[in-house]
């Protein structure tokens, strides 16, 4: 890095950021685009709650600056939409400070604007959804408790 002040420096990562953990869980019967697609908006989302998970922008040895990318470790793991179900609904059951769920439906999967996702989740009853992307974030115990028979998406 370099020392003559040029380079910010990374955003602060708060003592209990450490002591949590974050995953992304996919549908693996879905095609790899929308795959991609999933993990990009659950992401995007966590950011947006949580920004101090980005790290400052930084230049390379050009001095180009490249903008701040994720501070933590961010596994894909697989699992079935039926199982995601589940998860959501144990998670959802302990306190929000302890475990943020971010999901991801069919129902936003297939919409073609906002207002359109809205409608339909709107007039969906929460037992009838089909999640096809999980992000879950918080205390690594309970990530750990929820996710750890999950393997991998590969």
């Amino acid at each position: 890095f370099p020392t003559d002040g040029s380079c910010k420096p990374c955003s602060p990562i708060r003592a209990e950021t450490l002591l949590k953990k974050c995953v992304l869980i996919m549908d693996g019967s879905l095609p790899v685009g929308l795959v991609a697609n999933t993990a990009a908006v659950l992401a995007m989302s966590l950011g947006r709650l949580h920004p101090e998970l980005i790290g400052a922008d930084l230049p390379d040895q050009d001095g180009q600056i490249h903008p701040g990318i994720t501070t933590i470790v961010l596994p894909v793991l697989k699992s079935q939409p039926e199982q995601m179900a589940n998860i959501a609904r144990r998670a959802r059951e302990l306190p929000s400070s302890e475990v943020l769920v971010i999901d991801f439906t069919s129902l936003a999967q297939q919409a073609k604007t906002y207002g359109d996702y809205q409608s339909a989740l709107s007039a969906t009853q929460a037992t009838a959804l089909r999640y096809v992307g999980l992000c879950l974030f918080g205390q690594a115990a309970h990530i750990k408790s929820l996710t750890g028979s999950l393997p991998l998406l590969r």
